[in-house]
This record gives structure tokens, C-alpha cells and sequence, in this order.
């Protein structure tokens, strides 16, 4: 049975994220960010993060609302320190993403409308899967990641941690992007990208 979730943050990734938490029946108790804000849905304003610290860790999940233009630093600082305290991240799918038999997702994976994931992916804690995403057989992509819309990694790609991959992007066969990379939107990457590294264009070339 579905905990009640709370929402961190309310930004536009949220409204996606609520979007789809609503139309699954999802008891949303409310969200936290900085400072209060409108929310379109109704949903209420708790406070700031550490009101969180007043539910038992036990009778929540929480759903991390925050996406990235950038290296998602931001994302996996909070999601580890949430972890840190025991606390469940609950994982959001949306109900016409293509999950194939024998891939394996990580807890609080974030997998938005029109994605496929094909046989043998892996895919670790905390990382976003975004809207009309293809993953081919046999990637595998770390913990924190942001696959951004519209993008396509091929077969046997391997994305490292806490890495951005920019919404329209391709990655050829075999290719290995390594911890802390931002590929910029468009881009095509030929060749393995090494660890804090940036690179953009068609082909893509590192910064």
C-alpha cells in the first residue's frame, strides 16, 4: 500500500511530478520549499525542509521535486541527507512510459511521460528519466543523474554520477560518460566524456 508523499519543492519539475502523483491517487500531504509559495494544484505549503524532521520516517515517502539545467549537485545533496535519516524516496512513473522486462531501477527514480527503457538497464537512486527519453538496451546510468527530455543514450552507454545530460542530446553505442559531467542540449556525443568535464555541439566537444 502507497505511503503518503511529500513533495520537496515547487518548481515546474514539480508540476510534473504532481501531475502525475495526482493522477495515481497519491495522498500528497503538502510540499516544503525556502519560503512559502502559490501552488497551482492546492496543495498545502509545510515549510521549509527540515519541518520533515516531524514525521515519522516510517509512515512518509518523500518525492524530490527538483530538477537541473546543470550538474544536479543540488538534487543529490538533499537526497543523501534525507537518507542519512532513514527517510524512503518514493519512485514516480508515468503510466505511458515503456518499462521492458529486465531492467532494474533504483529507489526514487523519476521516470517521466513517453520514455522507453529497453531490456538491461540499470539505473540508479535519484536519477530523472524526462519526457520522450529513449534508454537502449543494456545502459546503465548513476545515482543523481538528469536524462533530459528528448534525449537518447544507445546501447551499452554508461552515464557515471550526478551528471546532466541535456534535453535533446544522443550518445552513441558504448560510449562512457563519467561523474559530474554537463552535456549541453543538442548535443551528439561521439566519444567517452572523462569525469567534471562539460561538453556541447554536434559532434560534441569537451569545454
Amino acid at each position: 500500500m502507497n505511503k503518503p508523499v511529500i513533495l520537496i519543492g515547487n518548481g515546474g519539475h514539480a508540476k510534473v511530478l504532481t501531475s502525475i502523483l495526482l493522477q495515481q491517487n497519491r495522498l500528497i500531504i503538502g510540499f516544503t520549499a525556502p519560503e512559502f509559495q502559490e501552488n497551482p494544484f492546492n496543495i498545502p505549503y509545510l515549510g521549509t525542509d527540515e519541518i520533515i524532521g516531524s514525521y515519522n520516517s516510517g509512515d512518509i515517502e518523500l518525492v524530490l521535486c527538483i530538477g537541473s539545467v546543470s550538474v544536479p549537485t543540488l538534487r543529490s545533496k538533499i537526497f543523501e541527507q534525507f537518507k542519512e535519516k532513514c527517510y524512503t524516496f518514493s519512485s514516480v512513473i508515468h503510466q505511458s512510459a515503456i518499462i521492458t522486462t529486465y531492467s532494474t531501477l533504483g529507489e526514487g527514480v523519476q521516470i517521466m511521460a513517453g520514455s522507453v527503457i529497453e531490456p538491461f538497464v540499470k539505473i540508479a537512486d535519484n536519477t530523472i528519466i524526462n519526457t520522450s527519453s529513449s534508454i537502449n538496451h543494456g545502459c546503465k546510468i548513476g545515482k543523481h543523474c538528469h536524462i533530459a527530455p528528448g534525449t537518447t543514450l544507445s546501447g551499452n552507454v554508461t552515464v557515471g554520477e550526478v551528471t546532466h545530460i541535456g534535453a535533446g542530446s544522443t550518445v552513441i553505442q558504448n560510449v562512457q560518460i563519467g561523474n559530474h559531467v554537463l552535456i549541453g542540449a543538442g548535443s551528439l556525443v561521439l566519444q567517452s566524456i572523462n569525469d567534471k568535464r562539460k561538453a556541447f555541439g554536434v559532434p560534441a566537444k569537451e569545454m
